[in-house]
């Protein structure tokens, strides 16, 4: 039999294995010990500051009173059924809301992002309602929807539940703040982007819809969820109408027993909320200034 052929990379020395140098392993090892020594700093630190202050707070001389008014735990067990099926209620009028605000701010924003002739009467209302919204306090909008539209005697409208006029008050006034992230977010888009996607024969219309607006609603992400946190927590202003929710409910609780615990109650069910919330917010902008550092698209 004759020898098989010899291929040329069969000739080809295999590469020798990677080794760090001495100086790399130093530099190593100088990272992680300067490493443990942050984390160990933080850790005394935080002991330090947080024991202090739980110190002063549990040796004060009215904390026991403050324990007893605030914290007690046999009444937040027995209220707290009550205080979660109103809970639940704030649950359904965010995802309710967040609907709405995210139909109405994006035309808001579409609207006065836009240079069409026609859309000019449009482009000044939009203008005026969000200077009006954005100007006016939450509550006092609450107020003002709230028994303003009852006062009118409109059929329909002004028999409607006052959950509703709460929620109305909530979309419009998030409407304003929303719609001017999104149109911040639509006017960072380079312009160059606009004039490569008509420049492929995409119209108007679709060069919003398919390259401006995602890459503007990408970079507003982090601002976006931070409102829809302060939503969360601006929803139990609907109280003030007479809705039934969870600070109601506490509230109600609190009155029978003269004692503030369900309010303590109360909180914790948002906090439960909003914290997870809140820190998928952090990591989102984390991420969102990794990729702008990195030469991405944020």
């Amino acid at each position: 039999m004759s020898p098989e052929p010899v291929s040329g990379a069969d000739l080809v020395p295999a590469p020798e294995t990677w080794t760090p140098s001495a100086h790399e392993l130093q530099r190593r090892e100088a990272r992680r010990q300067q490493t443990r020594r942050s984390i160990a700093v933080a850790a005394i630190s935080s002991i330090v500051v947080i024991g202090g202050l739980a110190a002063l707070v549990l040796r004060s001389s009215g904390w026991p009173v403050v324990q007893e008014t605030f914290f007690d735990p046999t009444i937040g067990r027995k209220v707290l059924p009550l205080i979660w099926d109103g809970f639940k209620l704030d649950l359904l009028l965010v995802v309710v809301a967040s609907c709405f605000i995210a139909i109405l701010s994006m035309t808001i924003a579409l609207v006065r992002t836009s240079s069409a002739p026609a859309l000019a009467p449009f482009r000044i209302l939009a203008t005026v309602y969000v200077d009006v919204f954005r100007g006016t306090p939450l509550i006092l909008v609450i107020y003002l929807i709230g028994f303003g539209i009852p006062a009118l005697n409109l059929a329909v409208v002004s028999s409607a539940d006052v959950a509703v006029y709460g929620t109305a008050a909530i979309v419009v006034t998030y409407s304003a703040y929303v719609a001017e992230v999104i149109r911040s977010g639509i006017l960072s888009v380079h312009p160059s982007q606009r004039a490569a996607a008509r420049s492929l024969g995409l119209s108007p219309a679709k060069t919003m819809r398919h390259v401006v607006l995602p890459q503007g609603l990408r970079r507003v992400v982090p601002p976006l969820l931070n409102d829809f946190v302060s939503l969360l927590k601006d929803v139990a202003l609907v109280s003030i109408l007479g809705v039934v929710e969870g600070v109601r409910v506490a509230q109600v609780q609190a009155d029978k027993i003269f004692n503030y615990t369900p309010y303590v109650v109360v909180s914790i069910l948002f906090l439960i909320v909003t914290i997870p919330l809140t820190r998928f917010t952090d990591r989102v902008l984390i991420r969102s200034i990794s990729r702008q550092n990195a030469g991405g698209t944020a």
